[in-house]
């Protein structure tokens, strides 16, 4: 089963080919999303990776949060899926 992770804290020069890169020396990525602001195009400095199994997601989480990533302490963890986010928006 796919596992989502949240990484936040990115840069605002981050592109999706950065983190799929990053998260690829762990495993298998699936997708990639940064999360762009619809005006301007810069990264908003959040986004979304998807990897296939979930022990790779595990040690992405465990190898990337808090680490230095384009000048930046990453923030990663896994996703919330949409049953337990708040509907605060």
């Amino acid at each position: 089963m796919n596992t989502k992770i949240y990484v936040g804290n990115l840069s605002y020069e981050v592109e999706n080919s950065d983190l799929e890169t990053l998260f690829a020396k762990v495993g298998e990525v699936i997708a990639v999303n940064v999360v762009k602001d619809r005006d301007s195009g810069r990264a908003r400095g959040f986004g979304f990776v998807e990897m296939q199994k979930s022990n790779e997601a595990k040690e992405a989480i465990s190898n990337f949060h808090e680490k230095d990533f384009m000048g930046r302490s990453l923030i990663v963890n896994l996703a919330k899926n949409d049953k337990t986010r708040s509907n605060y928006r």
